[in-house]
């Protein structure tokens, strides 16, 4: 690790098994490469690749080559190759009492399943991929789940460049012994109002990869306009089950525990992704449900008002859950933000603040980059002074946030000017 980190050997765009990396990180890049193509009002594709065994199929001599190659040499190298050959492996069968087992095989391939080192190697076996798309694309690794995402301002270069990254990553997946699953490669383009679907097709092995309109990625369910709906049309029916459960709950246990149900139940599932989707339109009903977990914690009735309760239970509302984890994602990641001292010398009392973007879409304005820009600006100057310490940033931003307990964005955004 001290030498994989001291020669910068893994690539950019992966984000599996890498410390300080996050399927969120992941999320974020993606996003991000598309709503800045969509708002520089080109069109954008993206290949979501699904890979049979990835695993199980590294070649161990090209593993080894690779390992040589990014500088893991002599006892080291001797070392891996012993750690990784002469394993063996058999299957063993039982019915009705009658035991019957396959030859002993030794295993070509593959990495140790369930070991720490596995997934390192995988990762250096995979790391040269991204080097093979040559064209105006750009890929984002979780692992072995693989996206790339193409973009251009020209129609005709956009199908023909989608179909060259197409040809240029199975090239690579053919050499390395890796094999595309066909039947679960997606492709999707993303649009906006003011432009439309194109007919591409793609064909791999005389199959056409499937033309979709929303597709899985990292647990997010990804829509071509960016309205997160279908995402929080699958959050729904978990929360309603999370709901249910601290109603039938309640009168067996404590306020103190059931609200260790609802953050290890309700809580987990509608903060996966909260700050991709939880500021659109389609949004609210999670925010309802939310009012209808805290009614069953407290026992009252539908229609009363829950506000005193959120403060009473120190939960956050949901835009007030979001407020947090964008703010807190900016401070983590300020390496994705200019300040507008690094654009202008201007002596401004918004000098310090970060730089709002060119914006031409109202789905770039609603998307992490910008509304992370607006809502870090609009936090009180006592708070922003803290970026640099997380651990007091956190804090300081969760007691603010329990105070006022915004419902809304508007309401976090007027308070400053009050």
């Amino acid at each position: 690790m001290q030498h994989i980190e001291a020669n910068n050997i893994l690539t950019k765009e992966q984000f599996g098994f890498r410390l300080g990396a996050s399927t969120v990180k992941a999320s974020y890049r993606l996003n991000d490469l598309i709503l800045k193509a969509l708002n520089n009002k080109m069109m954008v594709g993206g290949i979501f690749c699904d890979l049979r065994k990835a695993f199980d199929c590294i070649n161990h001599n090209i593993l080894l080559t690779k390992l040589e190659y990014y500088g893991i040499r002599g006892i080291a190298l001797k070392l891996i190759k012993s750690y990784l050959e002469g394993r063996y492996q058999k299957v063993i069968l039982e019915n009705n009492q009658h035991v019957s087992s396959s030859n002993w095989g030794i295993i070509k391939h593959g990495v140790p399943q369930g070991s720490i080192l596995g997934p390192l190697l995988f990762l250096f076996y995979i790391n040269d991929l991204p080097k093979s798309i040559k064209s105006n694309a750009e890929a984002v690794l979780f692992a072995d789940d693989t996206s790339i995402i193409v973009k251009s301002l020209n129609p005709t270069t956009f199908g023909n460049t989608i179909n060259k990254v197409f040809q240029d990553i199975n090239k690579w997946f053919t050499v390395n012994m890796l094999s595309l699953n066909a039947e679960k490669t997606q492709f999707m383009q993303f649009v906006t109002k003011i432009n439309s679907l194109l007919q591409i097709d793609i064909i791999h092995e005389n199959k056409k990869i499937a033309n979709v309109f929303n597709t899985k990625f990292l647990g997010l369910t990804l829509d071509n306009s960016f309205s997160w709906k279908t995402h929080i049309d699958t959050v729904i029916p978990k929360l309603s089950s999370a709901c249910y459960t601290i109603r039938i709950l309640k009168p067996f246990l404590s306020q103190k525990s059931l609200k260790m149900v609802y953050y290890s139940y309700f809580h987990s599932i509608m903060t996966y992704g909260l700050i991709f989707w939880g500021n659109t339109s389609h949004s609210k009903i999670i925010f309802r449900m939310q009012k209808k977990a805290i009614r069953n914690i407290m026992g009252i009735k539908n229609k009363e008002s829950c506000r005193k309760y959120f403060k009473e239970l120190k939960i956050l509302p949901m835009k007030s859950q979001y407020i947090y984890l964008v703010a807190l994602f900016v401070v983590e990641n300020r390496q994705h933000f200019e300040v507008n001292t690094e654009i202008h010398k201007i002596n401004t009392r918004t000098k310090s603040d970060l730089h709002y973007p060119l914006t031409h879409l109202t789905i770039f304005q609603k998307g992490i980059h910008y509304v992370g820009i607006k809502i870090f600006n609009n936090l009180p100057a006592e708070l922003k002074e803290l970026f640099q310490d997380i651990k007091q940033f956190k804090l300081k931003l969760k007691s603010y946030l329990h105070f006022y307990s915004f419902y809304t964005l508007e309401e976090y955004f007027k308070q400053k000017t009050i």
